[in-house]
């Protein structure tokens, strides 16, 4: 698998932390380049964990290109992209990572909640998936993952539903171009977001599981992976549920 993804070129948002690093850094171990953004955020040192992202990327003897870029914002992206192809020569993969969240009951809400996450997790991954679309057509390859960890209510819900929508949307009209477009959903995965929440709630996250465990980043990025390696050619405009079996219950 790893032997179809050397030499190539893969952009994972928001991929600076958790599992968006995960991902970047499985790419990295796969010998693809990577490229990756981030927005600096309240009470959090992103930058400097961007760069830390960085130079593992880099000791495993890959190239790597960093830059802060807000995905809801099209020129941002464009610009994005633009610096990764010449810095890195190329796009063959896109990782739709990059999201949020804002919890909360409906009635409780706010307008300006509701819209932040459906602008972020699905115009932004619009956003992107348009800027690389037509440098993937005109190469007649490319691999484009969406996916949003964890669980949420009512915005996120929508802005997952309307992320799966797009998807489907989306590899239908890349097709016949030969670029594959596929959404993966984790359920509770070990990263720095799983210690804030409360502990009664990963424990029943555990107890409710199939495989009586949460996942581990590496059961995600690894799914990704095949997702966009040569022997997953045939699957796309699915959705792969990697859960432990959580949504069985």
């Amino acid at each position: 698998m790893a032997e179809s993804l050397r030499g190539r070129v893969a952009i994972v948002t928001g991929g600076a932390t958790g599992l968006g690093r995960a991902v970047a850094l499985e790419f990295a171990q796969g010998g693809c380049a990577v490229a990756f953004n981030y927005v600096e955020l309240p009470g959090r040192d992103v930058g400097a964990q961007a760069l830390l992202t960085e130079t593992a990327i880099k000791a495993t003897g890959v190239p790597c290109y960093s830059s802060v870029c807000d995905v809801r914002k099209m020129t941002s992206v464009e610009q994005f992209v633009a610096e990764v192809r010449n810095k890195l020569g190329g796009v063959h993969y896109l990782v739709n990572n990059a999201g949020v969240t804002h919890d909360g009951a409906l009635w409780r809400l706010t307008p300006e909640a509701w819209q932040e996450v459906m602008d972020t997790n699905v115009g932004g991954a619009f956003n992107c998936i348009h800027a690389v679309a037509s440098h993937l057509r005109a190469q007649r390859f490319g691999k484009i993952q969406a996916f949003r960890p964890g669980f949420g209510i009512a915005n996120y819900a929508a802005s997952k539903a309307a992320l799966i929508g797009l998807t489907k949307a989306a590899a239908v009209d890349l097709g016949s171009a030969g670029i594959n477009v596929n959404a993966v959903a984790p359920g509770f995965v070990k990263t720095e977001l799983l210690t804030q929440l409360p502990r009664e709630v990963l424990e029943r996250a555990e107890h409710e599981s199939v495989l009586g465990r949460v996942a581990e980043p590496e059961d995600v990025s690894r799914v990704i992976l095949f997702l966009c390696s040569d022997a997953a050619r045939h699957i796309t405009g699915q959705v792969i549920v990697v859960d432990g079996g959580l949504t069985l219950a």
